[in-house]
């Protein structure tokens, strides 16, 4: 057969889009499976880690639909965002105008890959029937505390004039635009995360062993659970005095109890009340506030990378077992989203606190001793165990004993408490921006904060903006966000900040699993949910191992709580795929490194660029672009559509009675070959995700097969390979399993038959003293003593005059004889 990508390829993809082959079936009682890939960002044009994302995705759908599962395997767009505004100022043109262009485009890109999503399915996040049962989700988090409002420091882009998360900084500089970010205090929606903490931890477990362990990791990393002491320091009365009595104590949290006889000052976080305070009252000397000042400004992951800093506040705490009075200062390094912003510190058993201490000559008092004993003139912090000095009544307990006797003496004493503390902080989800989803509540100068109705839902973003990138459109409209108040009905203001993006992709899952004829009346249908959760296979980028998987399995969780789905965990499997690379980097327009999709297309058609995409490197690696490996994918299947001729109308109705003791072993050898290719099947969609692997065997047995004649074999052999091979490159398998035996092949499950792994003969190497010297081929059921006399038969002039004094017979692999002269 002649093969001409592109005539097959238009042929089966107008088939497919006309069949609504790839939409799910409403039969609920059929057994699932659910694949997803994370959905596109709409950019303008599709990348070739796009490519790979949605090959793996489609891989998945396409094996589960042949083992008779009902799939689900939806696409759609993660449509708002910053970009959509700068491209709108660069090109003038509006950002949905923009955006919903970039979608047709890119949703034509998809498809000339053969790519077999559900179309009844797709939406875009900027949809405004989504933005509606979004926004009803936000009240009803806010009406279950959830969901508050507060003024904190942010990072702040004064170009884009928006707040950033810390992820979203690199270097100082805004990840877009590359202007210095600023610490500024403004109000902002927080949606409380932390509530969440434990569960989120706990259901870690419950992934092992189906997510990769480095990403169950992260997340417990981010987390980040302690258990330790929270108790309270005293201020001074000089201290009290000098605060205007506005402070009595502030409250500090440690892991280290051991060491709390060893704390020789108190650090504040630069945000702290007391230091705000001390600032806005100048109540130190003019130098010293414009110190505090300029760490204010800088943003608490630049300052964890600084060289420690800080200023004395003239104020004292009282140590709350020994009584002794201890300076307290203000530090850099101290998080005021960590333990209250206020650390006990202890030198001699922190190195942070040691570094800081040596910096501004602060006392420096070992508590713990290790075997070597007391250290004279401390060069480094001690952090290993051992035993207690210099700690009253404490003092020769093992340090960990310690923790819980010390944690124990205060809870007796009224002076502290154990506590659990996490890294985690609370989401803050408001964007001062245009182009993203409204946050559905009004200011009232009488009712406070007031969620919108929810018949008035969803509040639409005005069309009739103009994007210059100088503060936010929805501020300066003239009548968009004058509203009535929906609790008393007077004039109102509607709120002018819109949602993080991660708000839209925490929950669009749920979203593909209901059914579309429901969208106007449900957001999620539990029933579909029932059926449809949890995702069976999620594929994406490393990148998202954090935020993106946390957020959803936070929003599963709530949803869950707020009665929407039963599902408590959203992704059943997780595969991240590595970066695609070229010249070693990753590509990027910056870096003028990209290839187009299109062109690979273009030139080689959608099989090449898939089969090529799969084989290049196992998908949780990174794969470095080779045009040469390209030409390779392409070569192969061009052979594998021009050897299909060797399959005669004859053999396809007869290879099933194939007589396998009677065929040659060339014959043998490619029925084996093309079983293993079979197995390595099963074994890659349920298991190992390896589908270089199984493109490999896919290419032995094509080499096997044209090693011999047979036509039942060569029927046999393309009955089982475009089966297999169709999840992979399907247009051709459909052109061929069409054309020779009428798609039966695609809905035959296939078994794996024993006889062909039983052989006639085995090959072995032979070893003397482990170095090979030659192979031998002996029939499989020899004798050990049948091998040991042909081996050493074979191996005779390696042996001469030789004292043979072991041999060694490891089964079907080799001989080794060793010999001593």
């Amino acid at each position: 057969m002649e093969y001409n990508p592109k005539e097959i390829e238009t042929k089966w993809q107008n088939y497919w889009k006309e069949n609504d082959s790839f939409e799910p079936q409403e039969d609920y009682k059929k057994d699932k499976k659910y694949i997803l890939s994370m959905f596109p960002y709409p950019s303008g044009r599709i990348h070739m880690g796009h490519v790979r994302n949605y090959c793996l995705g489609d891989a998945f759908a396409r094996y589960f639909r042949k083992a008779d599962f009902n799939v689900l395997h939806p696409i759609g767009w993660d449509s708002f965002g910053m970009p959509a505004e700068n491209a709108a100022i660069k090109h003038k043109l509006h950002p949905k105008k923009w955006t919903y262009e970039n979608i047709d485009y890119m949703r034509d890109e998809l498809r000339a890959l053969g790519l077999s999503f559900s179309t009844t399915r797709e939406f875009a996040t900027s949809d405004e029937l989504y933005t509606r049962w979004e926004q009803e989700f936000i009240i009803k988090m806010y009406e279950e505390g959830l969901l508050y409002r507060k003024s904190t420091n942010v990072n702040w882009c004064p170009h884009d004039l928006t707040v950033l998360a810390n992820e979203q900084i690199e270097e100082g500089c805004c990840w877009r635009c590359g202007t210095p970010v600023i610490q500024k205090e403004m109000p902002g929606y927080y949606i409380a995360i932390t509530k969440y903490a434990q569960e989120l931890l706990d259901d870690l477990k419950t992934l092992e062993g189906q997510w990769p362990s480095q990403v169950l990791t992260m997340q417990e990393n981010w987390i980040g659970r302690s258990e330790g002491l929270e108790f309270s320091f005293e201020l001074s009365k000089e201290s009290r005095y000098k605060l205007d009595k506005q402070f009595d104590s502030y409250k500090v949290f440690t892991t280290r109890p051991d060491t709390i006889y060893g704390i020789s000052y108190s650090a504040l976080a630069p945000e702290h009340p007391i230091v705000k305070y001390i600032v806005e009252n100048k109540l130190l000397s003019d130098s010293k506030i414009e110190a505090i000042k300029a760490m204010q400004k800088v943003s608490e992951r630049d300052r964890a990378t600084m060289p420690k800093e800080g200023v004395s506040l003239e104020i004292e705490v009282i140590h709350p077992l020994t009584a002794q009075k201890i300076p307290v200062w203000v530090a850099n390094f101290v998080l005021s989203s960590y333990g209250g912003g206020a650390v006990m510190a202890v030198p001699a058993h922190d190195e942070r606190d040691f570094e800081f201490a040596k910096e501004y000559d602060l006392p420096i008092k070992q508590v713990i001793v290790g075997d070597s004993g007391l250290i004279e003139n401390m060069t480094e912090a001690y952090t290993g165990e051992g035993k207690l000095i210099n700690s009253e009544g404490f003092s020769g307990l093992k340090n960990t004993k310690a923790k819980k006797s010390i944690i124990y003496h205060f809870e007796q004493n009224s002076l502290g408490s154990k506590q659990i503390n996490f890294k985690l902080r609370d989401w803050g989800v408001s964007r001062q921006r245009y182009w993203g989803a409204p946050i559905p509540f009004v200011h009232c100068e009488d009712c406070g904060l007031v969620p919108e109705k929810s018949e008035n839902l969803p509040i639409s973003l005005p069309e009739d903006v103009e994007i210059t990138g100088e503060g936010n459109p929805l501020d300066t409209h003239p009548t968009w966000k004058h509203c009535k108040c929906p609790k008393c009905g007077k004039d109102a203001i509607r709120e002018t900040d819109t949602l993080d993006t991660f708000v839209q992709s925490s929950w669009y899952f749920l979203r593909y699993a209901t059914n579309p004829k429901k969208w106007t009346k449900e957001g999620v249908s539990k029933k579909d949910s029932d059926y449809w959760m949890d995702v069976d296979q999620y594929i994406g980028g490393i990148e998202h191992a954090i935020l993106h998987l946390l957020y959803a399995r936070f929003f599963t969780k709530v949803l869950n709580d707020l009665g929407y789905t039963n599902s408590r965990e959203p992704f059943k499997r997780l595969l991240t795929q590595g970066m695609v690379l070229k010249d070693g980097a990753k590509m990027s327009k910056s870096k003028g490194n990209v290839v187009d999709p299109d062109l690979i297309v273009d030139k080689y058609g959608a099989d090449t660029a898939r089969l090529f995409i799969l084989f290049a490197a196992p998908p949780t690696k990174e794969l470095e672009w080779n045009d040469s490996a390209v030409d390779g994918a392409f070569k192969f299947i061009k052979r594998f559509a021009d050897r299909s001729s060797n399959v005669t109308f004859k053999a396809v109705e007869n290879f099933k009675n194939i007589n396998h003791s009677a065929l040659s072993k060339d014959e043998k050898e490619a029925r084996r070959k093309v079983y293993e290719a079979l197995q390595k099947s099963n074994d890659v969609f349920n298991k190992t995700y390896a589908f270089n692997t199984l493109i490999a065997a896919s290419m032995e047995a094509m080499n096997a097969l044209q090693a011999q004649n047979n036509e039942l074999v060569w029927a046999e052999g393309y009955y089982i390979l475009t089966n297999i091979l169709e999840p992979i490159i399907p247009h051709l398998s459909w052109e061929l399993a069409t054309k020779l035996f009428k798609r039966e092949n695609f809905n035959d499950k296939i078994e794996v038959k024993d006889e062909v792994f039983e052989l006639d003969s085995i090959t072995l190497a032979v070893t003397i003293n482990g170095k090979k010297r030659c192979e031998v081929e002996i029939s499989a059921d020899a004798s050990k003593d049948e091998i040991l006399t042909t081996a050493k038969n074979s191996a005779s002039k390696w042996l001469e005059g030789k004292e043979l004094i072991k041999e060694i017979v490891v089964p079907n692999k080799l001989v080794n004889l060793v010999v001593k002269g």
